[in-house]
């Protein structure tokens, strides 16, 4: 009797499921379709599987799982690493990052080869104090892998509540065993411009580490100091900045371009934005340093300054990430989709993804070199600029 009553309160819920994806379905036939049609068979079997398994499986079954399961498998079919299911908990973790309540460690991370890899190491910050480096890689979050993961979702797992803490395991160059680093979260507050006049040159540096709603207020302002303190010309690093927000981006751009396109957004209906700089911008001997971990955001900005001949860009070719991503709430707000929307074409229309930015003067990074052969080479160009003027 038991076993009976089971399945007759599992036939109720197969019931109540079979509505909600009968519902599914037929939204789907209005949107698309015949693309329904297509796929006609393939939507029979997930209502097939997901019946089996309610009916004929012999363990308890998660009618939820079931469902964040085959949603998780939608997405990464898509084979797009950009393109990611957000669980409850990455998913907050987002919406504190956004509202700017969560606690940071004081790394600045990029990709490596599928891995993790710390680029920077933020002076005074929890990071710095309890022993990460630089060129560390990041192999798992609180015991959970991360070889492969998106790096927005990888970050999102290093943030959280401050005074909470974080485990990481770490492999360094030379060490066969990963190192285990226990870290406990603060608030993070750390800018993402940083420059200075380099001596003897009258030269300005200028590094921005990422893009975030900050970015361009500081750029503004370190530009102001350094034209205060007698700036003739400016080099630009971008080397490692793995991108950010694309409105950041854009804005920065205009700084730096002339009037006209910065950046156009290309979606699947056809349909195409495109931002604009307006004619108020640095007019001075420029050079950009790139790297194969200048990405996105960075990109926007390197190709808007190549296309407008505006300046030179030195160093390698850039990462080639040219897609646009958008966050889609699901389930309430207790979830979320994000999802790769559009992609992106500098002012000449040119399609990066995959592809990266070229440089006008290419120099190698080679670490086992004193000296900074690339910033070098970019001081080089802008002498040589304004002494021509």
């Amino acid at each position: 009797m038991q076993r009976y009553g089971r399945r007759g309160g599992g036939l109720n819920r197969i019931g109540l499921w079979l509505t909600v994806l009968a519902l599914v379905f037929f939204v789907f036939f209005v949107i698309v379709g015949g693309i329904l049609g297509t796929n006609y068979n393939h939507l029979g079997n997930l209502v097939k599987v997901f019946t089996l398994i309610q009916t004929q499986y012999t363990g308890e079954v998660d009618a939820s799982k079931m469902v964040e399961g085959a949603i998780r498998g939608m997405v990464e079919s898509l084979d797009d690493p950009y393109s990611v299911y957000l669980d409850e908990e990455t998913f907050k973790q987002l919406e504190e990052q956004i509202s700017g309540s969560f606690g940071g460690l004081g790394i600045l991370v990029g990709v490596k080869d599928d891995l993790l890899t710390v680029v920077r190491v933020y002076e005074g910050t929890p990071a710095d104090r309890d022993g990460v480096l630089e060129g560390d890689r990041i192999t798992a979050i609180d015991g959970r892998d991360v070889r492969g993961m998106d790096l927005q979702a990888a970050i999102r797992l290093m943030r959280g509540p401050v005074g909470t803490r974080v485990e990481l395991a770490v492999v360094r160059e030379g060490k066969e065993e990963s190192v285990k680093l226990g870290i406990t979260r603060e608030k993070i507050s750390v800018p993402t411009v940083e420059g200075t006049i380099l001596k003897d040159f009258n030269i300005g540096y200028m590094l921005i580490s990422q893009f975030n709603e900050k970015t361009s207020d500081e750029v503004l302002q370190k530009i102001a100091e350094l034209q205060d303190r007698g700036m003739q010309g400016l080099v630009l690093d971008l080397r490692n900045n793995p991108g950010g927000e694309l409105s950041a981006a854009t804005r920065v751009a205009d700084n730096f371009v002339p009037k006209g396109p910065i950046v156009y957004i290309d979606y699947r209906t056809g349909d195409e934005d495109v931002k604009e700089a307006d004619d108020n911008y640095l007019q001075l001997p420029l050079a950009v340093i790139i790297n194969g971990y200048s990405a996105s955001a960075a990109e926007i900005l390197a190709g808007a300054i190549r296309d407008t001949d505006t300046g030179t860009l030195v160093g390698v070719k850039t990462f080639g990430k040219g897609v646009v991503q958008t966050v889609f709430p699901l389930d309430n707000g207790v979830t979320g989709l994000k999802l790769t929307t559009a992609r992106y074409l500098t002012p000449d229309k040119n399609d990066i993804n995959n592809k990266g930015i070229h440089p006008h003067v290419v120099v190698e990074d080679r670490e086992d070199l004193p000296g900074d052969e690339q910033l070098d080479r970019a001081v080089e160009l802008v002498r040589d600029k304004i002494g021509s003027q």
